[in-house]
């Protein structure tokens, strides 16, 4: 009877702790990120990578640029013991060597001793990451993604504004209600297939960047759009890639006429503070912010992977 009733009781707690982490509120977290940035521009550098710490200790989950982030910090600050520390923790949540060896302000780690343990680690580190996402689903969307890219492809080649309307209207309405009901359904039943169920984004971000001819008459996206905000809350979706998707179609529905986020259409000066607000209520940095992480890169050769490309490289410019 003891038996049971311990048993009775792990089960209970096992329970409460696994529904406890699956509902971890990411706000926190994004708050905490702002601060970093806005502590690196001020070059508090130390104070930034203990808030690092702060994240990388209290959520199983932490975004993969932060990790890279995390590591460049480390770096500047000539902690190298702390750099490789985190350098194994982007491995392990998909940062690839080859990715690695692209970054020019890491070049240093190269040339230690530790970067053959690295290298020795690498395919374990790399199985942690195998292991945690759901490939299953991450062949499904990638299928997704493929679909739409060919579709992509043939409106890219008909020739004249004309054909590519008809071919959008006939083909192009169709085959986006098809795969924003393939959405719909993941979301329902397993979370937002991004980087921390399937550990990629961009994927997402072309499937929902629909056609012209499909966001006029859409009336399936703002039945989604709660679903997507609750994926950031869980930290299934980075609120950098909700806040492309908006801009794709407050653009395409304004006809360029009203203000976004930035990434798209940058917003007059007069227009700033609203789009400033919008990413208040994202928990995103403000335009400000952004365009000292930009300089920050210029003058440093780090990289903080600001949101917006291909549409947008570099600071965002108001239009007079």
């Amino acid at each position: 009877m003891r038996t049971l009733l311990l048993t009775t009781l792990f089960l209970s707690l096992h329970c409460y702790f696994l529904n406890a982490q699956n509902s971890t509120d990411y706000s926190e977290y994004l708050k905490t990120v702002l601060s970093i940035e806005e502590l690196i521009i001020k070059e508090n550098h130390q104070e930034a990578m203990d808030r690092m710490e702060e994240i990388s200790s209290s959520y199983e989950f932490v975004f993969l640029k932060d990790y890279k982030i995390a590591t460049q910090l480390a770096v500047h600050l000539r902690d190298f013991e702390k750099a490789f520390e985190y350098l194994k923790l982007g491995v392990s949540n998909g940062w690839t060597l080859k990715e690695i060896k692209k970054e020019t302000f890491l070049k240093p780690l190269t040339f230690m001793g530790e970067w053959n343990g690295i290298k020795t680690e690498y395919n374990s580190l790399r199985s942690e990451y195998r292991n945690r996402i759901k490939l299953d689903l991450r062949e499904a969307v990638q299928s997704m993604y493929k679909k739409d890219q060919k579709f992509a492809l043939k409106y890219l080649f008909k020739i004249g504004q004309k054909a590519k309307e008809g071919f959008g209207n006939r083909k192009g309405v169709p085959h986006t209600r098809q795969q924003i009901a393939k959405l719909n359904s993941i979301l329902e039943s397993k979370g937002h297939p991004g980087e921390k169920l399937i550990g990629e984004s961009q994927w997402m971000l072309t499937i929902y960047s629909v056609s012209k001819e499909f966001v006029v008459t859409d009336t399936l996206y703002p039945s989604l759009r709660p679903k997507l905000l609750q994926a950031i809350s869980k930290g299934e979706m980075s609120p950098y890639d909700f806040a492309i998707i908006e801009d794709w179609n407050i653009a395409i529905k304004s006809d360029c006429q009203d203000t976004g986020y930035g990434y798209l259409d940058p917003p007059t000066k007069e227009e700033i503070s609203k789009s400033n607000q919008l990413r208040r209520n994202l928990t995103i940095r403000s335009i400000e912010t952004r365009n000292s992480l930009v300089d920050i890169q210029e003058k440093t050769g780090m990289n903080f992977y600001l949101a917006g490309q291909p549409w947008l490289d570099g600071k965002i410019i108001s239009r007079n």
